[in-house]
């Protein structure tokens, strides 16, 4: 009896200790504030109630134990409901959705000004801005945790200021060596 306790806590606690890794998400004000004491990169999941690759996202790639790390080290993570109600001061400008509609809080809503502004088309869409809050690139699309490494590792080191041209990124992408499982 003692053994099948002892293997059950076992089994319990070593799965606890993987469901604890989560990325370190905060507000957009708050990124932008605390851009201001510690400078880094923000990473800003645009993502809406309804989008089923918002939610493949989050569940296989925002909860990959690579993926965590390397945000909760390197990023301010911001996730940010593209059609949600809320103001947002940014740039000394308020954004909201004044055609937000409640009742369609899990369906197709309208599209929040601070997306708009960001030219938001498609969901998901992770948006990169860099250490001064300005918007560095939008991608579009489920991203896997390795193709996310990409996009993190080429703004987090600036790589994305060398390339030019559609072929300079092909380069650099047949070059990556991905390290994420």
């Amino acid at each position: 009896m003692k053994k099948i306790v002892f293997l059950l806590f076992i089994i319990v606690f070593t799965h606890l200790g993987s469901f604890g890794q989560e990325i370190n998400w905060v507000s957009f004000e708050e990124a932008i504030e605390l851009q201001k004491k510690t400078p880094k990169k923000i990473m800003m999941d645009m993502y809406t109630n309804w989008c089923g690759p918002c939610k493949m996202l989050d569940k296989n790639t925002f909860h990959n134990e690579d993926v965590v790390d390397y945000v909760n080290q390197n990023y301010y993570a911001v996730k940010f409901n593209a059609e949600g109600d809320g103001e947002i001061n940014y740039k000394g400008k308020i954004f909201s959705n004044p055609s937000y509609k409640p009742e369609l809080a899990n369906r197709r809503n309208s599209l929040h000004e601070l997306a708009r502004y960001f030219q938001i088309q498609a969901y998901p869409t992770i948006v990169f801005l860099d250490e001064k809050g300005e918007m560095l690139a939008p991608i579009k699309g489920y991203q896997k945790p390795q193709q996310l490494e990409l996009y993190l590792k080429m703004f987090k080191e600036d790589d994305h200021k060398s390339i030019k041209t559609q072929e300079e990124f092909n380069s650099y992408y047949l070059a990556f060596k991905p390290e994420f499982q």
